[in-house]
């Protein structure tokens, strides 16, 4: 099985890196994996994979770091993202939001597909261009699609891969809570510290 593993940044898999004496590149080829960074965000993400994504992969896994709606989920704790949205596509109708598939133009809610038992709990997302930190727009998330977690990937991760028939498997490691921007409250090495213990477990195990 050739797997492709997806992540926004170099900083997010740094162990995984060392582990496996990988060059600093955005693209590394292996024998049973190959690694791809695609830069921040929804765009980014989506172009990058749109260059690589090809037959030769039985498998994606996009690993990354995420903020979390949750209180009772500690900082570092690893989600298994089934279900992912695009929150802010779609259209304004005074106070009310319209996604795309209200609009009839197309899907913003995407699943994982795969046949692997992930042992970590799992949990709804949502995808976003602007990372939440006002209290309204926090709230408006929460009414909306009652998310637990937010990145600024994981649905275009999701959309790719629909489109190409492939698995896809997305992991996140949470680094911080939804809310008012505080960057002291964040626990970024933790999580990432967290996130690279189980990508090397897992990708050891899959080959």
């Amino acid at each position: 099985m050739k797997t492709l593993v997806v992540a926004a940044t170099k900083a997010e898999l740094s162990f995984f890196y060392q582990h496996y004496s990988l060059p600093e590149k955005d693209f590394v080829e292996s024998k049973h994996f190959d690694i791809l960074i695609t830069g921040v965000g929804m765009v980014a993400t989506a172009f990058a994979i749109g260059q690589r994504l090809t037959s030769k992969y039985d498998l994606v896994v996009n690993f990354g770091i995420a903020g979390c709606f949750d209180r009772n989920i500690k900082l570092g704790t690893l989600v298994n993202i089934t279900e992912d949205i695009f929150s802010e596509l779609g259209a304004e109708n005074g106070d009310e939001f319209l996604s795309i598939a209200e609009l009839g133009f197309g899907e913003n809610h995407y699943q994982n597909k795969t046949e692997i038992n992930i042992d970590l709990p799992s949990v709804r997302a949502v995808t976003v261009n602007c990372v939440s930190g006002n209290e309204k727009s926090i709230q408006n998330l929460v009414n909306l699609f009652n998310p637990v977690t937010e990145s600024m990937e994981g649905a275009a991760v999701f959309y790719a891969c629909k489109q190409s028939n492939i698995d896809c498997i997305q992991i996140r490691s949470i680094s911080n809570y939804v809310e008012p921007r505080n960057k002291d409250n964040w626990k970024i090495g933790l999580a990432i510290k967290s996130l690279n213990d189980w990508a090397i477990a897992f990708i050891a195990e899959m080959n």
